[in-house]
């Protein structure tokens, strides 16, 4: 698995409220499309991110558990919205609210999935964020990665029904 082995910098990328970056994966969530903005804000060219893995742009903050959930999300059939911090190829980081679906075959079978991603709000970012951050301490409490992502994951459902909805309420109650 290819994963972006940049040192993590404090340096944030922004890129324009009216830009979307798309991108396209097989069933495995290698990269088949990315557009122009997904390169740019990734610094890395087309030739460089299609046949990856998209965790190429994993940021390592990003907690386990909504990656989780996503993909348990998607593979069902369903859409789901996150917020996603990710890294470029140089180790900057950006934030997005990211909306992905299944894609479909002509035959009506999930054949891959489809991901459109716009600049969050700050506030937004500044409300998840800290749910982020207990997440990830909750994971760095066990050696065994398994363990430490099923402990995420079920803080991350807490979190959820402690604010008396479900996961896609409790993303649309941040700041957006």
């Amino acid at each position: 698995m290819a994963i972006n082995r940049a040192v993590p910098t404090n340096e944030e990328i922004l890129f324009g409220q009216d830009e979307i970056i798309v991108s396209k994966t097989d069933l495995k969530g290698r990269i088949i499309y990315a557009n122009e903005v997904f390169c740019r804000v990734a610094e890395m060219t087309t030739r460089e991110v299609i046949g990856q893995p998209h965790n190429i742009i994993r940021h390592p903050d990003m907690p386990r558990a909504v990656f989780k959930l996503l993909w348990d999300t998607i593979s069902k059939g369903e859409e789901i919205f996150a917020y996603v911090k990710n890294m470029s190829k140089t180790g900057k980081y950006y934030w997005v609210i990211a909306h992905v679906t299944p894609s479909y075959s002509q035959l009506g079978e999930i054949d891959g999935y489809h991901s459109n991603r716009r600049l969050p709000s700050k506030s937004g970012v500044n409300d998840i964020a800290p749910a982020y951050d207990q997440l990830l301490a909750e994971e760095r409490k066990h050696s065994n990665p398994k363990e430490a992502l099923a402990a995420s994951y079920a803080l991350l459902h807490e979190m959820v029904e402690k604010n008396g909805t479900d996961y896609a309420e409790f993303i649309w109650s941040t700041g957006e």
